[in-house]
């Protein structure tokens, strides 16, 4: 009997951070949980010391780009889902802007089949809103939806949909099957050659500038547009001060508007720009000091619903290169609860119950997939779950990570928290910190250090 078939026994965790348990996983639930000490290990289970360690249901992101198929050279399915396994992940929703565009039935299926062949994680396709990403078009959002791959989330991500026209249009479409629409906020006419946040910095260092503007008028817009339809929106990594508040009238309200944040919006600043390293350009750009803590406090007060990684994986050539010329993106699957955990949980503005919430619990009821994902750490519930060890410090090197690329904003950077374990279905995918490889699966090279 293998580690990936066997019973599991964690001994004293702390569910949510609360008072020690024991917790019983077998066929692929929760099959029982009592104070600590009270369970005894069934015969041949692994048995797991969870002392001081916080039991999270399994995270959930709503924002990732695999790259596959199209851009295997910057990430696959089977390693991006690896390294959202060592980031405590056991579902992802994989972007559309791969090549080719996940714009039909045919291409979401593909990823998804990916997806289950890798078995690190449950993989749910994000489909393109238009044909190409061209934002002409509708793209076939009705056959998506009724594929094997079951779509609910559609995005342009990477491009915004500027047409007020066929943003009215898709999510009008979307209500027939319950999905949302998810937008990329950048009006393109403001953004036209634009490198980072525009500001002081921006000046002072002679780069083109990103205006808030840019990011807050499409989602004013896009509020609006979703209280007329009566339809589902959400809004992708917000970055701004003003965002946060038009979302924040937008919940006043009782609109059906949701919003996430990325991991590197709630910590880094436009001033990393001042070294011309081009790990940090990004899309949107770091903003502000003062962004950051609008951001935070969006999060803390529940204005913005989640954070999401947008995990954005390059080779080498495309960000080793001067500023002007290097793609937009970072890494973020490996590090995004350790990010949370030092900006929210130590600074005391989250709990790891209000952890659960942001970055499981309402990711996976936006993405619809919370009948499996983002469930209560309960009896008879999928055992889809995240052991941390909150006391932990790491160093994180990038050339350790699960991910193929290295564009890790975090390089170098102490962060606390250690992903123990993470558990699909009750089948562990990374123990003691490392991947374990599915059956058949040779061994991965190397996890977070």
């Amino acid at each position: 009997m293998t580690a990936h078939n066997r019973p599991v026994l964690l001994t004293a965790a702390r569910i949510l951070g609360g008072e020690p348990q024991d917790v019983i996983l077998a066929d692929g639930v929760v099959a029982k949980v009592a104070p600590a000490g009270s369970l005894e290990a069934p015969e041949g289970a692994l048995v797991i010391d969870a002392t001081d360690k916080v039991l999270l249901p399994g995270l959930v992101d709503l924002h990732t780009h695999l790259r596959e198929p199209g851009r295997e050279d910057a990430e696959t399915v089977l390693t991006g889902t690896r390294a959202a396994a060592l980031g405590g992940f056991t579902a992802v929703h994989a972007m559309a802007n791969t090549t080719p565009v996940a714009d039909t039935a045919g291409v979401v299926e593909q990823v998804w089949r990916l997806g289950n062949d890798a078995g690190w994680v449950d993989v749910f396709p994000v489909g393109a809103v238009s044909v190409g990403l061209a934002g002409e078009q509708l793209a076939e959002l009705g056959a998506m939806a009724s594929s094997a791959a079951r779509v609910r989330v559609f995005s342009d991500d990477g491009k915004c949909v500027h047409d007020p026209v066929l943003m009215r249009r898709a999510l009008e479409y979307v209500k027939a099957f319950d999905g949302v629409v998810a937008q990329h906020s950048q009006e393109p006419r403001l953004t036209e050659g634009s490198q980072m946040h525009e500001g002081v910095v921006s000046a002072e260092i002679g780069l083109r500038g990103w205006p808030a503007v840019a990011e807050e008028a499409i989602i004013a817009r896009d509020v609006l547009l979703a209280e007329h339809v009566g339809s589902r929106l959400h809004v992708c990594h917000l970055s701004t001060a003003g965002s946060v508040e038009i979302v924040r009238w937008a919940k006043s309200r009782g609109l059906p508007v949701t919003a996430e944040v990325t991991p590197h919006h709630l910590v880094l600043t436009d001033e990393l720009a001042r070294g011309y390293d081009p790990v940090f350009k990004v899309n949107p750009p770091l903003r502000t000091a003062e962004d950051v803590e609008a951001v935070r406090e969006g999060l803390a007060d529940g204005t913005i619903d989640i954070v999401a990684t947008d995990h954005a994986p390059h080779p080498v050539e495309d960000k080793d290169c001067e500023w002007d010329a290097a793609a937009f993106g970072m890494t973020g699957l490996e590090t995004a609860l350790a990010v949370v955990q030092e900006t929210m949980v130590e600074t005391g503005r989250l709990t790891w119950e209000d952890v659960a919430r942001v970055l499981s619990t309402n990711p996976a009821r936006i993405g619809r997939v919370d009948d499996r994902h983002g469930r209560p750490v309960a009896e008879g519930e999928p055992a889809n779950l995240t052991l941390v060890d909150p006391t932990v410090r790491r160093t994180v090197d990038p050339a350790l990570q699960g991910t193929m690329s290295r564009n890790s904003p975090f390089a170098g950077r102490e962060l606390p928290g250690q992903v123990v374990a993470t558990f699909l279905r009750g089948r562990p995918t990374v123990l003691d910190g490392e991947a374990l490889a599915p059956a058949g699966e040779p061994a991965p090279q190397g996890a977070i250090a």
